[in-house]
Parts: C-alpha cells; sequence; structure tokens
C-alpha cells in the first residue's frame, strides 16, 4: 500500500500561541467493576504524572473521556483498541446496538413479531421484521460472512475481534449489576446477548449494501414464482449455477429482449407507477446525504481547511458516534462512525482530513432474464439453460399468544444477484411465466470498505490518502473530499465502487422496460440479462470484477476550493467542470439543486481572493472561524430567491380558493377559501433565515414544499441554463393560478397541524430531550437550506419530537492546521448516547443548538487539561481467551 503512517503525539508541551483550557479538574471515580479502574488526577498537569500513558504490547486499554462524553482510546495492539471502541460504544448506545445486532442476524420476528417494524429510521428503510429477516438471512449467509472475514488483514481482523469482546465485557458488567439506572430499554429485554465477531461482519456488511440490496429489501423478500408453476416445482434443485445442458436456440441467434404483449400495455403505465426515486436513495428517502467543502491556499493563504456535514439519521444503528483511536506508532485519528463499526469513517489525523457525501453514481443494477418455457425458475442466456439457485429460509416468529412459530420461504438467486419481485413500481415488472428480474449489487463482494477507511486514518499525507482511495477503490456510496497539512491543494473525488457499464454498453443492451425505467432512475443499468455481453464490463484495471477503474471516475484537484452538497460530479467547483463520464456516475449536466446552488454560492463567495468586501478593501484570508460561521447559517436560497415576487403577486388578492392540495394530491369538495392577509403580513416580515425565534419559516416551507410539485416549466420564468447553473432555473411565475393555489393550500395545512401562522422555527422543529424541547435552527434541504434539519413525521402541534423522525446535520467537524498539526472543532448534533440515564444523551444537542462549536481536544496536553475528563482502564482478558478463534458462523 502506499501507505505513511500519522501517529506523532505532541505530548505535554501543547500548540504554541494557543489559549488551552487549563485549570483543576477533579476526575470522576468510575464504577469499580472487575478489571475496571479509575483514575484521578490534575487536568492540568502533564501526562506523565499518573495520566495514563500506555506501553505498546500491554493488555491495559485506556478510555479517557472529555467534553460531551468523546472518549479517547488508547491501546497497545489492535485487538485491545477494538475491545475500547466496543466497551465505549455499547456504554454509550446499549440498547440501539443490541436491537441491531437482532436485525442483522434476522431475528426481529422472533422477539418483536412479524409485522412490526424498527421504530427507527436506518439505511434499510422501513421493511416488516418478517420481510427484513428474510433479507439478512438470506444476504448474510454463513459464506457471505466467513469470505468477509478471510478478506481482510489481520489487524482488521483483530480489531473486529476485540470490538465484540469490548461490547461483550460492558454487558457482562451490567448483567453484574453496573450502571444501574441505565439501558432500561433493554437491560431486562430477552434480546440483549453477546455478540461475536460474526455480528460485526454483519452490521458491516449491512452499511455495504445501503447503496443497492438495502433498498430492495421487500421485492427480494416476496420474489417468488408464478403460482402454479411453483406448485410443479421438484423438491430438489441444482445447489449452484450449474448450466443445464439443453440448448435452445444457438447463442448468435439469441435476440434481444422484446416486451411481452401485457407488459407493451403496461409501459406508458410504468413511468407513473409506484416507484418512487427518492426511495431509491441512501437511507430512503431525499436529504440524508451531506455538505462538504474543502479550501486550499488560494482561500485561506496558509494551511486549508475542511468543512465535513453528513446530513443523517439521529436515531438508529446507522447514528454517528464521535471517538478517538490511538495505537502508538500506529494509528491516531478522530472523527465519527456508524455504531457497530470499529474505524472512524469521516475524521482527521495530524496531516489529513476528510468527509464524505453520498454520491450520485449509481451502485446497482437491474438484469432482465428471460425464462425457459417450461420452467420459471430457469432462465436463458445466450440459448443456455441455466437453473435458479433456490435457498429454502425459516424465520422464528414470535405469536400475538408469545409462542414462537415459524415461517418458510424459498427465495432465489442467480449469478448475476437475487430475483426481485418489482411489481411494486407497475406490473409489468412481476415475476411471471416469461421474465424475472435480478438485482446485481456491486457492493455485495466489495470487503474492502472498512479496511480502506482504517487506512485513510493511518495516512500520513494528502498522497498517502489518495493514493490508498484510488488503489482500493471501495468507497461504496460517497464521494470523498480531504485536505492534508502544508498542502496548496485540496481534493474532490467520486472514486469507489460503481458498476462498470459505459453507455455504449448500456445504449447497447437496455430492454425496452429498462427504457422506460430510465425515465425515473436515470443512470441505472436495467439491462438484458439474456445476452452474455450484456454483462457488466470486466475491466482488468478495475480492482473487483465488473467494477469501473479507478482511473475512469472523476476527481479534482484544486487551490481554490472543491465541494458537494450531493449534486453530481459535475460542479465540485463550477471553474473546472467535470465532464465526459458515462451515465451510471450520475447524471452531470443537469440542474442544480437549491442546497447544491446555495453551498455552491457560499463556497464560492468564501474562496474568492478578490472578493472586496466595502469600498474595494482587501479581502482577508479565509479562516476557520469564518466557515464555522457561515456553514451554520439559517437562510434558505428558495425564500431569498422567491419569496418577493410570490408575496407581490399572491398577496394582491384577499382570498384564494383552493380545490386541490398539490402536495398530498388530495381535493377539497367542495373548494376552500382562504384568506391571505394574515399568512402575507408574516411572510413580509420574516428575514428569510429559519433561526430558532423565526416566524414565518415554517409556513413558507410549507409553501415551497407545495410549490416545487408545479411543473418546472410552469413553475419557473427561465429555464435552467447549463452555462449559468448557478442562477438558474430562475424567476418565478408567481402568477400561474398553481402557485396561488399551492399558497392557500399551505395555510390550510398550518392551520390543520395545529399550528399558528406565525409560529417561530423552534415551535415547529425541535428535539425532546429530558423532557425539554430544544429549538432548532434551518431546515429540510430539499427546500433550499444549507444548515440542513428535517422532521420527516407527521408534523403536529404538541407531538413531541424524538429524534427517530428527526434527521440532517449530524457530524460536523471543520479542520485546519498549524505548525503542531490537527486544529479540529466538532458538533455533534444528536449527542453521544441514545441513553435518556445518560449525562451525554442532550448536552451535543444543546451545544449544536446553541451553534457553540467544540474545540476538541486531540493531542496528550489537551486531552489531559480538558475540565470534564474521566478515566477508565480496562484490562483484556489474559491468554488463552485473548487469542480465541473466529466464531462459528450460523
Amino acid at each position: 500500500m502506499f501507505l505513511s503512517v500519522s501517529t506523532k503525539r505532541r505530548g505535554a508541551i501543547g500548540r504554541s500561541g494557543r489559549l488551552l483550557r487549563h485549570g483543576l479538574a477533579a476526575l470522576s471515580l468510575l464504577a469499580g467493576l472487575a478489571g475496571v479502574a479509575a483514575i484521578a488526577g490534575c487536568a492540568g498537569s502533564a501526562p506523565a504524572a499518573g495520566m495514563a500513558r500506555i506501553e505498546t504490547g500491554g493488555d491495559t486499554v485506556l478510555i479517557r473521556r472529555t467534553a460531551d462524553g468523546i472518549p479517547h482510546i488508547e491501546a497497545g495492539d489492535w485487538e485491545a483498541l477494538g475491545y475500547g471502541y466496543g466497551y465505549a460504544q455499547a456504554s454509550d448506545n446499549l440498547c440501539t446496538m443490541a436491537e441491531a445486532f437482532v436485525t442483522y442476524r434476522g431475528e426481529r420476528s422472533r422477539y418483536f413479531g412479524a409485522q412490526g417494524k424498527p421504530v427507527a429510521r436506518s439505511t434499510l428503510g422501513e421493511p416488516t421484521n418478517l420481510d427484513s429477516d428474510f433479507f439478512f438471512r438470506l444476504a448474510d449467509s454463513a459464506g457471505s460472512i466467513e469470505r468477509y472475514r478471510d478478506s481482510q488483514p489481520e489487524r482488521f481482523r483483530q480489531l473486529v475481534r476485540g470490538f465484540a469482546a469490548g461490547y461483550d465485557r460492558y454487558l457482562g458488567e451490567l448483567r453484574a449489576g453496573g450502571a444501574p439506572g441505565r439501558h432500561l430499554a433493554c437491560r431486562a429485554a430477552p434480546w440483549l446477548a453477546d455478540i461475536t465477531d460474526a455480528d460485526i461482519y454483519r452490521r458491516l456488511n449491512a452499511a455495504n449494501l445501503a447503496g443497492g440490496e438495502a433498498r430492495f429489501v421487500e421485492a427480494i423478500a416476496n420474489a417468488h414464482p408464478p403460482a402454479a408453476a411453483q406448485a410443479a416445482q421438484p423438491s430438489a434443485r441444482p445447489p449452484a449455477f450449474r448450466p443445464v445442458p439443453q440448448p435452445v436456440s444457438p447463442a448468435a441467434s439469441q435476440p434481444a429482449l422484446q416486451p411481452a404483449p401485457h407488459a407493451a400495455r403496461d409501459t406508458a403505465a410504468l413511468a407513473l407507477a409506484g416507484l418512487d426515486p427518492d426511495q431509491l436513495h441512501v437511507g430512503g428517502h431525499y436529504g440524508i446525504g451531506s455538505n462538504g467543502m474543502a479550501f486550499g491556499r488560494d482561500a485561506t493563504g496558509g494551511e486549508p481547511i475542511l468543512f465535513g456535514n453528513p446530513h443523517w439519521f439521529w436515531s438508529g444503528p446507522d447514528r454517528f458516534y464521535q471517538a478517538q483511536l490511538t495505537i502508538p506508532g500506529q494509528l491516531d485519528v478522530s472523527g465519527a462512525s456508524f455504531l457497530g463499526v470499529p474505524v472512524i469513517m469521516i475524521g482527521f489525523n495530524d496531516e489529513v482530513a476528510w468527509t464524505h457525501t453520498v454520491s450520485g453514481a449509481r451502485r446497482f443494477g437491474v438484469f432482465q432474464l428471460r425464462l425457459a418455457d417450461d420452467d420459471p425458475t430457469q432462465y436463458l442466456i445466450d440459448g443456455r439453460r441455466i437453473a435458479m439457485r433456490p435457498i429454502t429460509l425459516t424465520v422464528p416468529v414470535r405469536q400475538p399468544d408469545g409462542t414462537l412459530g415459524g415461517v418458510t420461504r424459498t427465495l432465489y438467486t442467480t449469478e448475476y444477484g437475487p430475483v426481485v419481485d418489482l411489481s411494486s413500481w407497475s406490473p409489468a415488472l412481476g415475476w411471471t411465466r416469461g421474465q424475472a428480474f435480478a438485482l446485481r449489487d456491486v457492493n455485495r463482494d466489495n470487503h474492502r470498505i472498512f479496511q480502506t477507511f482504517l487506512d485513510f486514518g493511518r495516512a500520513g499525507s494528502l498522497d498517502a490518502f489518495v493514493a490508498t482511495l484510488k488503489t482500493s477503490a471501495a468507497m461504496p456510496w460517497v464521494n470523498t473530499l480531504v485536505v492534508g497539512r502544508r498542502q496548496p491543494e485540496v481534493w474532490y473525488a467520486d472514486v469507489g465502487n460503481v458498476p462498470d457499464v459505459p453507455d455504449q454498453l448500456a445504449d447497447r443492451c437496455t430492454t425496452p422496460l429498462g427504457k422506460v425505467v430510465d425515465a425515473k432512475l436515470p443512470g441505472v443499468p436495467f439491462l438484458d440479462g439474456s445476452r452474455a455481453a450484456c454483462a457488466w464490463r470486466g475491466d482488468a484495471a478495475a480492482v473487483q470484477r465488473g467494477s469501473m477503474p479507478a482511473a475512469a471516475m472523476p476527481m479534482l484537484a484544486r487551490r481554490d476550493f472543491v465541494a458537494n452538497m450531493n449534486n453530481s460530479y459535475w460542479l465540485a467547483n463550477p471553474a473546472a467542470p467535470l465532464t465526459g463520464f458515462p451515465r451510471v456516475m450520475g447524471i452531470g449536466v443537469a440542474p442544480l439543486d437549491l442546497r447544491a446552488r446555495l453551498g455552491l454560492q457560499l463556497a464560492g463567495q468564501a474562496a474568492a481572493p478578490d472578493a472586496a468586501p466595502e469600498q474595494g478593501a482587501a479581502r482577508e484570508p479565509l479562516t476557520a472561524a469564518e466557515v464555522r460561521r457561515f456553514t451554520l447559517e439559517g437562510d434558505t436560497l428558495a425564500a431569498a430567491l422567491f419569496k418577493r415576487p410570490v408575496l407581490d403577486q399572491v398577496c394582491a388578492t384577499a382570498r384564494i380558493t383552493v380545490a386541490r392540495d398539490p402536495l398530498r394530491g388530495a381535493s377539497f369538495t367542495p373548494p376552500r377559501t382562504v384568506e391571505t392577509a394574515d399568512a402575507c403580513r408574516i411572510l413580509r416580515a420574516w428575514n428569510g433565515a429559519a433561526e430558532r425565534d423565526a416566524r414565518g419559516a415554517y409556513l413558507w416551507d410549507r409553501f415551497w414544499e407545495r410549490a416545487q410539485k408545479i411543473d418546472a416549466g410552469k413553475l419557473y420564468a427561465r429555464p435552467f441554463d447549463p452555462a449559468d447553473p448557478l442562477h438558474t432555473p430562475a424567476g418565478i411565475r408567481a402568477g400561474e393560478p398553481a402557485v396561488a393555489e399551492a399558497f392557500g393550500a399551505a395555510i390550510l395545512a398550518v392551520g390543520e397541524a395545529g399550528y399558528a401562522l406565525d409560529a417561530t422555527r423552534g415551535e415547529t422543529l425541535y428535539l425532546t430531550r429530558d423532557g425539554v424541547p430544544v429549538p432548532l435552527y434551518g431546515g429540510c434541504s430539499g427546500l433550499g437550506y444549507f444548515a440542513s434539519i428535517c422532521h420527516y413525521g407527521e408534523s403536529r402541534a404538541n407531538a413531541p419530537i424524538s429524534a427517530d423522525t428527526v434527521g440532517g446535520n449530524s457530524y460536523l467537524q471543520v479542520v485546519s492546521f498549524d505548525a503542531h498539526g490537527a486544529d479540529a472543532y466538532t458538533l455533534l448534533a444528536h449527542s453521544e448516547s441514545d441513553d435518556p440515564a445518560s449525562p451525554h444523551f442532550a448536552d451535543g444537542t444543546r451545544r449544536y443548538a446553541a451553534r457553540h462549536w467544540l474545540r476538541v481536544p486531540f493531542d496528550e496536553h489537551e486531552i489531559a487539561a480538558d475540565p470534564q475528563l474521566q478515566v477508565t482502564r480496562l484490562t483484556m482478558p489474559a491468554a488463552p481467551d485473548r487469542a480465541r478463534p473466529a466464531a462459528t458462523v450460523r
């Protein structure tokens, strides 16, 4: 590997010229359970004075918690480091993690019943427990988990093994009576169980599939051949993908797939059926994504600055957890990872800082299968009959009376991937006697992802980081932005694991049904599975067969800035558009959403070296403090552009007749008459920023989400212009009757939700913590807010808003460098713990709401000097338990 390890520890001197948090701090004595020792000392003293430096190779794990409960975990080897990280995550989020492991084992129905659903959102979507169980039992078969484990380097296997053991350690302490009052949601639950390394690999595999198979859980779990044909199936099937030697026609004469008669009838309706493109986004709805910016020397006048801000879940198994992981001489990295993941996924060390944003590239494809005339579980490729592989699974199911039953299904896989039933999109896409559909997820066999994250944290330079990214080509569904200390350039890339489907191949092999699907899912390969020539290309330069070579993917280095707000690769920097990539990489030249337009404008204004603020005054170089300021502003571009013309036109009429709600599609019979005076007065007084006390933001959002349902050709006066992408489409046709109706429907919606028209943002967007609302600012990214916080549930007055229905800004970091290394400020908007009894259940949320960035301690002096320092020592089990073999996989 092109890897240079960054592990420099700066010791007790601290950073010259920087104020540190000095003063005496009593270190809390932690629970004195067996094997756990608490340390107390002077927080301002040097680490040598009992401050817990540990020697490489020892069995001691040191967990030092600083402000907001952030753990700084130091160990002498990889297994011990994992042990400490698993212990720390479990101590803060045990119930969420335990339930997630039940999910990944395919045991939800056993404990929660077949038709229930997880309360918290995740990348899995919202399938029933039964469908989820069948999906995971199919996806995480014993063979797949063993392959995942076997493909990892030894240090990663040790890290995973230690993480599972550390989780179990904490669970054992809890069973022995530790942490009284904590984890009440699960500490007596029958599903709270020990885990093995196999559970961690299942968890990693779930993250692998977030951009592909996880968006098709129901379609995979409910796919079955036509009932009549299924009844005639023999009980035994071929165990693997063996061609049955019964050629039907020569390969050379194999015709391309044409729609069957019933399919042809349905193609016109296909584009209007149950296919919601937002449901196929990572996370299952629009708004799960990120903002990322990186500023180079031309903007800063010196060291680069990175802003990272994933828009993500505030609860559930995929929420972020913040930590620092250290093995002296091998690793020293700080940042955040998903729960259950033993490596930092977004973060920094003393030499590099990086972030990710959800990519527009497609990570899956569909193959339309031609079936044998006499058997709908055999498909044809170039005339050869190939038997699908049946996998019969039985899921234990808790019955209403508490007894345990079972449900059995036979699911089918092909050489492309699992068979899917897409009839929810359209009847034309169901499994019939003549056709079926198989899903291929490019990340199904991508076992490189998390070892790559580990190597990111070990990178000793920008060059080493970039080399790792290109060599592994492992990123599953994200862009990458990275900066390096002392480096004038900053770097953007959508380099990862993407299907190798050139446009020529797609043009030649997309089926008629696929062409209709492409109208809603542009770039998704929907290919003819009956022709071998239509398989994903296998380039010898690619790391994985069927994946695109790294050199063929978008990347850009700049000295001013690069940025991404989940827009495509096209405008990582508007001054240097990236073009010429296949459609599977995402639609390049296309209108940007308002958040992306606002973000690119903010980045350009911040980076512009010749932007004189007033009267020709010289512009000061961009600072990290300025980045921290403007990235949390609550403005929406929609209001900045369109509020005045809308009010000028719509408010000229005292009353609006509303026949239909354009958002919900509901008609009013008879039509409703709405007075406009109060709404117009409130919106005229609103300045367009959704601050916590802003009156008018909620009302405007209810209007704009409806206005966006109007066809763009009718809504905008000036259409999208590729030559001016940051400012078009532009101008709103406020005189259109549909605009007035959207305005009136918004007024009605506010009243139906029980809010006053002038309700503040904080009254309508907040998080309930300790029974008290914490008012928030910003708004949904789809409505043009850069500071993205969105309530995805039904908005009702006096109905508490929980983290289960909130998403958006999650882990935020602004990282720059000085002569001594990284200088990082962070926020964890949803807080470190999801346990209401934890002291770190709400502190991060209140900090975020107050915009009080935390300067996160990173070197020895800063950690030791933290006024809230708490120290825990763990001792790893002695051999031979320490070297226990990997657990047997189900």
